[in-house]
């Protein structure tokens, strides 16, 4: 099977401190890994390389076959902090995730979405459950609106991969249940999708596949059955020993 996404021997630095040594990840279509691990082991940095936030030190890393270097349409990324424009509506802050497809011009007049790039916009606000508050600014949304506003931009930007780097972190609980729901639909009708979960209970819940990374290396990759309350001690004990 051909992997959607695609992560080779990826090594990043910071500072002469290594973040990343050697990681591995394939993200096929139709799955949705999670991703587990204590903070500073490099989960953020593998997905912001993909999606060219960062640039990898050394790797290789390939959507749809193809090898990428920084920014690519076919990557979208779902952040912690939830990057919306507050003032503005649902609906145009979902058509921004057209502006890379759009001609020039149009970027930076994007007051005006043509017409069929609102009617797409709407086609995914309707899948995430918020058709109804498309007109609605977005800092009237609650969290949990918000990051679903957040993920029907991505799929506005027509993307096959989407990653989310801990999307549910500032939410309630069942805010949190709900977006790692959206997130695993959308992977069940063909995307691939990856995302950055500090709770395991979600990842085991949702996910079809859960990696876990330790010391910017992959250190677990299994079925959710299969992940012990001892995996997940060991991926967190570094977290644990600084606290």
């Amino acid at each position: 099977m051909t992997s959607e996404l695609s992560i080779r021997d990826l090594h990043k630095s910071f500072d002469g401190r290594p973040v990343l040594s050697g990681v591995d990840l394939d993200v096929h279509a139709g799955e949705f890994v999670a991703l587990l691990g204590a903070n500073g082991s490099g989960k953020s940095t593998a997905l912001r390389c993909v999606v060219g936030l960062q640039t990898a030190d050394s790797g290789t890393i390939t959507l749809g076959g193809q090898d990428i270097n920084g920014p690519h349409q076919r990557a979208a990324m779902v952040f912690q902090q939830i990057h919306l424009v507050r003032r503005r509506s649902a609906l145009d802050n979902v058509c921004a995730g057209a502006l890379g497809r759009l001609p020039l011009i149009r970027s930076f007049t994007p007051a005006v979405f043509p017409r069929e790039v609102r009617e797409e916009a709407m086609e995914c606000l309707d899948r995430v459950g918020l058709a109804d508050r498309a007109a609605e600014p977005a800092g009237r949304l609650s969290g949990g609106q918000q990051q679903r506003v957040a993920i029907a931009r991505a799929l506005c930007q027509r993307a096959r991969v989407v990653l989310a780097d801990e999307p549910v972190s500032a939410l309630d609980p069942s805010a949190a249940d709900q977006v790692v729901a959206l997130l695993a639909d959308l992977a069940h009708e063909g995307l691939a999708v990856a995302a950055v979960l500090h709770q395991p209970e979600l990842a085991r819940k949702y996910a079809k596949r859960i990696v876990g990374l330790l010391d910017g290396k992959v250190a677990m990759n299994a079925s959710p059955m299969d992940l012990t309350e001892s995996d997940v001690d060991a991926l967190y004990a570094p977290e644990r020993a600084t606290a």
